[in-house]
């Protein structure tokens, strides 16, 4: 069988290579050199090895120099785009900035608003109770004046009936029937008059209600329109807050309480109290909402005070450049951001804080630790120089040394940490949050 089959491939190879014959002339003699089917094939199967060789090379080759390529190009373009999200980020900033300014600002004059319109509504509201006084008074001299024309008129019914029953002479009757009905007269004209007056007084009166309803009526809808656009202002000045401390991991309630517990003095001299005439009522919709707006404004205030006291600033302001950022590196944890630039550019403190540490400590060489409220610290490495003690107080964007290349570093540059209560975050997540407030 094996026989069989090479036969047959042997056949087949003679009907695809038939045997050839070269005439090689030398010296004038002319040699025959026969090229069997099984030659042309190894010749064949050799070139052919050759070539493929020799493309498989140069596609490797090919291969290697676009490869080279395309890194160098990847990394220009990642710092390209780096750098044009570092643009974005400024430019966001600013924008943020100028938007909290103008927020500032609308809230400020809708405050003057609602304090203007506050007072003009406690004047209509005075003169509203005043017409009503007025009106209640006309409305009981009316009263008053319809009780004795009664009364005249039962007088002079009385009157009538003791003359018809009497004795007295006819002119003695006459002459006090006269007086009778002249005292009469007189009542009902004075009744008629005083009566007239007072319902000229309540129309006016009335008019002058529905001319100061209106009026309130219009006032309560500006005072609306104000309020809602407190409320607006103040949500718009508390969100990017609540955002910045969301990203940061930080609990506002628990900052909040803990700002209320450092700013909480009170004192002064103390004077009677004064009461109001209006006794004791309820406070009206528009006192809530105005009581509500000076909570969110108390909360608002908080915010920023902490936000003081947090390390949000950049530690370096000159020109510098990421060389590593948060997270594994070389097989550890690099628990900071390391800050590229040159050896003695300015390092500055991210917030308000005391120093606790200022010294030579292993792998951070020359290092400042500074701790900041609310369990927050910061430390600064590989400086050539340290400008503050231990115990001293620093504020944000003081100056408190320089950048080096001391300790575990392979070049100058700044390894800036964050720990809150102890645990190193990402420090950027601090950076990129005050982007929204500063």
């Amino acid at each position: 069988m094996p026989r069989r089959l090479a036969n047959h491939l042997y056949s087949v190879l003679e009907r695809a290579l038939p045997e050839q014959q070269l005439s090689l002339k030398s010296r004038g003699r002319t040699r025959l050199v026969r090229l069997g089917s099984g030659t042309q094939a190894l010749a064949l199967g050799g070139g052919a090895l050759v070539v493929g060789w020799t493309m498989l090379a140069s596609s490797i080759l090919a291969i290697d120099a676009v490869s080279a390529g395309s890194s160098r190009e990847q990394v220009h373009k990642t710092q390209a785009a780096f750098e044009q999200r570092l643009a974005e980020l400024s430019a966001e900033r600013d924008a943020r900035a100028a938007e909290a300014v103008a927020a500032q600002n609308r809230f400020s004059t809708a405050l003057a608003q609602v304090s203007q319109m506050q007072s003009q509504l406690l004047t209509s509201e005075e003169r509203r109770r005043e017409l009503e006084s007025g009106i209640g008074a006309i409305q009981a001299s009316l009263h008053d004046a319809l009780i004795d024309r009664d009364a005249a008129q039962r007088k002079l019914a009385l009157t009538e009936e003791t003359v018809a029953t009497e004795t007295l002479p006819q002119a003695e009757r006459a002459q006090e029937f006269s007086v009778a009905l002249d005292i009469l007269s007189g009542e009902l004209q004075s009744a008629a008059a005083g009566r007239a007056s007072a319902e000229a007084k309540a129309a006016a009166a009335e008019r002058t209600a529905v001319a100061l309803s209106a009026e309130r009526d219009a006032m309560v809808a500006r005072n609306e329109e104000i309020f809602a656009q407190i409320e607006d202002a103040v949500e718009m000045s508390v969100k990017p807050l609540d955002d910045m401390f969301r990203k940061v991991g930080v609990d506002s309630d628990k900052l909040l309480a803990a700002v209320r517990e450092g700013y909480s003095g009170q004192g002064g001299p103390l004077t009677p109290m004064g009461y109001s005439s209006r006794g004791n009522a309820a406070i009206s919709e528009s006192e809530a909402r105005a009581n509500e707006i000076m909570v969110s404004l108390g909360d608002v205030n908080k915010y920023r005070i902490a936000v003081s006291k947090l390390p949000l600033a950049m530690p370096v302001k000159s020109a510098f450049r990421y060389s590593s950022g948060f997270g594994p590196r070389w097989g550890r944890a690099h628990q900071g951001i390391d800050m590229a630039g040159p050896v003695g550019t300015p390092i500055y403190s991210t917030g308000d804080g005391v120093v606790t540490f200022a010294g030579w400590q292993r792998g951070y060489g020359n290092l400042i630790k500074v701790q900041h409220a609310l369990g927050t610290e910061t430390r600064y490495g590989h400086l050539s120089k340290i400008g503050v003690k231990v115990g001293q107080k620093v504020s944000r964007n003081s100056l408190i040394g320089a950048m080096g290349n001391t300790g575990r570093s392979t070049g100058p540059h700044l390894h800036y940490e964050v720990r809150v209560k102890g645990r190193a975050v990402d420090p950027m997540s601090f950076i990129k949050a005050a982007q929204n407030v500063f």
